[in-house]
């Protein structure tokens, strides 16, 4: 990325987000970040990352801007595009966690869909030259041909928060066939660490196993997650701002790849490519805090699913890096940052 160029990042005060705009920030980016600051989750978890991102351009030689908008006000939202003419837009923003889908699904049809249309009529009218944006692993739903690839079919969503998800990469390819906009679709898997979402298993496990305190252990343990490192989602997003999207040449209409496409749309995996059991992390983090778990076992929740296993060959060969964070060493750091911040 040229230093001239202008990055608009969505969901900036979210985990994903803040550690994001770090990364660009020390790459000497002008950045512009948006969020609601809802309240989801503690608004103060929030505001504190925004406050790292601070001292972060502070000490860097890019710029910073932060403004309170919501991505489903259209107005403000265009508003923004207009003064600010970002070159790329990277989309994190959404209404995240697969459980609160069965409490308020409209927070998700507002956020992932009317939320996301905003986006891309935002980057069709200013002309974006590439657009990022978040997907899940949770579009493969109850899939069991472990790993996942980009190139199975994921048509059997088993919660709304996934089912908005694949609705996102359907729209923006419509965009990228209709308009030409360069758009990469980023299919994250089981992201943990620092500053990572207080909804989040490592986040209720370590509050739990610090207090003393149960934790619930769904379908009794035997799950699997790809966990993912989030410098290894970041150094991710990185690479992919500086390689757009572009057509498939070899496109085939008569057996199209769902991963690629005639227009400039791309689907990749990015995890870590090593699923964990469940009660392996556990005991990981166990070994980091230096304390026991209380393990209250219970069967499997409504959209839950089983295991997660990414195939990130696809997202190798694009931009040749593949995550690789041993969850040992990012457990460890996950630890010693929530001791510190919580004060433990």
């Amino acid at each position: 990325m040229a230093r001239q160029e202008t990055v608009l990042v969505t969901g900036a005060a979210g985990f994903i987000g803040a550690a994001f705009i770090e990364h660009l920030l020390k790459n000497g980016k002008r950045v512009i970040g948006i969020d609601n600051l809802n309240s989801y989750y503690s608004p103060s978890l929030k505001l504190a990352r925004l406050k790292e991102i601070e001292k972060s351009s502070i000490d860097s030689t890019g710029e910073w801007q932060f403004k309170q908008i919501d991505i489903e006000d259209n107005k403000k939202l265009l508003e923004v595009f207009a003064r600010e003419k970002p070159k790329i837009v990277v989309n994190l923003a959404a209404q995240a966690g697969v459980r609160y889908s069965l409490e308020n699904p409209l927070a998700y049809i507002n956020s992932n869909l009317v939320g996301f249309g905003n986006i891309l009529e935002g980057c069709r009218k200013y002309e974006i030259e590439n657009l990022l944006y978040a997907s899940s692993s949770s579009v493969y739903g109850g899939n069991r041909n472990l790993p996942f690839n980009e190139k199975q079919l994921v048509n059997h969503p088993v919660s709304l928060y996934a089912a908005t998800k694949k609705s996102n990469e359907l729209m923006a390819h419509a965009y990228s066939h209709l308009y030409g906009l360069p758009a990469t679709g980023l299919r994250f898997f089981t992201v943990y660490g620092p500053w990572g979402r207080p909804d989040m298993a490592p986040m209720i496990f370590a509050k739990a196993i610090l207090k003393k305190m149960p934790i619930k252990v769904f379908n009794h343990g035997q799950m699997q997650r790809d966990f993912t490192y989030i410098s290894d989602i970041t150094e991710g997003l990185i690479r992919c701002c500086q390689k757009p999207a572009t057509p498939n040449s070899n496109f085939d209409f008569m057996n199209p790849d769902p991963a690629t496409a005639a227009a400039p749309h791309r689907i990749f995996n990015i995890g870590n490519s090593k699923p964990t059991e469940l009660l392996r992390f556990i005991e990981v983090l166990e070994e980091a805090l230096g304390q026991k778990a209380i393990k209250d076992f219970q069967p499997i929740q409504p959209g839950d699913v089983i295991a997660t296993a990414a195939d990130t060959k696809a997202l190798e060969e694009w931009i040749d890096f593949r995550p690789s964070t041993p969850i040992e060493v990012g457990v460890q750091r996950f630890a010693s940052w929530y001791r510190k911040y919580f004060a433990i």
